[in-house]
């Protein structure tokens, strides 16, 4: 492994999904390989259906970091639509100002994964600037799952704020809602 700053950040858009697919999926199961052995909401077959259906939004990238030829992370976005069933989760509904939507008005960020000798090496905050850098949306908002104290101290200081809970799936783990502005 080399240092970061020789990794490779490469942008897709949905048109190129079908070429790097089999890179997303690898590395899905390989860095969730423990929740996918605990619980099935995390199995390779729902990724590969959440993956469908994020890529098919209007909007959606990925950002893939390369150490050589070799796959290290990845981010990827999509804005949400005018109608979208992201705020409807909400365990406390927030105010209808906070939750109207445009379809450029808030990036929702789906995934964002390095696998482990690229941890700890600013990595995951270099994919997740780039992924962000040439987007017109307003804010960015994610979900983090609470058992990671850890996680969700790494997007505060990337200037996320909690917002509250939702649980996206009925049997999906209850996330906490974090939101950022980017402009």
């Amino acid at each position: 492994m080399s240092q970061t700053p020789a990794v490779k950040l490469v942008r897709y858009d949905a048109e190129q999904i079908s070429d790097i697919r089999p890179t997303l999926v690898s590395l899905y199961g390989e860095v969730y390989e423990r929740e996918i052995a605990e619980d099935p909401f995390f199995s390779v077959e729902r990724f590969e259906q959440r993956l469908q259906g994020h890529s098919s939004r209007p909007g959606w990238e990925a950002v893939v970091a390369y150490d050589g030829g070799e796959a290290a992370g990845y981010a990827y976005a999509a804005a949400l639509p005018e109608r979208t069933g992201w705020w409807a989760h909400m365990l406390t509904p927030l105010p209808e100002e906070a939750t109207e939507e445009t379809g450029e008005r808030t990036l929702a960020l789906f995934e964002l994964m390095v696998r482990v000798p690229w941890r700890k090496t600013g990595l995951a905050q270099r994919i997740h600037e780039e992924l962000l850098a040439h987007r017109r949306e307003e804010r960015v908002t994610l979900l983090v799952d609470p058992e990671h104290p850890k996680v969700a101290a790494l997007y505060e200081s990337w200037g996320y704020c909690h917002i509250g809970d939702q649980q996206p799936f009925p049997d999906a783990p209850v996330y906490s809602t974090m939101l950022r502005r980017l402009r």
